[in-house]
């Protein structure tokens, strides 16, 4: 197997586990939503972790080899750039990420309680940005998608 072949099955496998570890907390996220008052600081977490998971699938995808988990503001930056340079039109899961990711810390260290409405928002943000993740990986054909 030449070199090239087996970067692109590593490639391939990486974005699979990027992917598993978002579908994961996605569908924690939907169980838990029948009762997203009783969970929602696990709900919204979820939700944004599935974002990470899935803006890291799509990264490693095209080509982009740390996805570090020390910031994730550049990784909105990076995932936005290798759209455009993918000529990718449908950028608006790139504002999702940003707003969900913005939102992490205070869901997750804030002593205040997040309102209902910020938990629903992040909810349903987090479930179109997956689903705008899993339409952009198979439109660019990405390996492992």
């Amino acid at each position: 197997m030449s070199r090239l072949c087996e970067n692109a099955a590593m490639i391939a496998v990486q974005v699979q586990q990027y992917q598993s570890r978002a579908r994961d907390f996605l569908k924690g996220m939907e169980l838990l939503k029948t009762d997203l008052m009783a969970f929602k600081l696990s709900s919204a977490l979820l939700g944004i972790h599935c974002a990470i998971s899935c803006s890291d699938a799509l990264r490693t995808g095209m080509g982009c080899t740390d996805v570090s988990s020390s910031d994730h503001r550049n990784a909105a930056r990076d995932l936005k750039s290798r759209l455009i340079s993918r000529r990718v039109e449908k950028l608006q899961g790139v504002a999702r990420l940003e707003r969900l990711l913005s939102k992490k810390d205070r869901i997750a260290y804030a002593s205040e309680a997040p309102k209902e409405n910020e938990i629903e928002d992040i909810v349903k943000q987090a479930e179109r940005f997956a689903f705008w993740a899993e339409e952009t990986g198979k439109r660019l054909q990405i390996e492992g998608w």
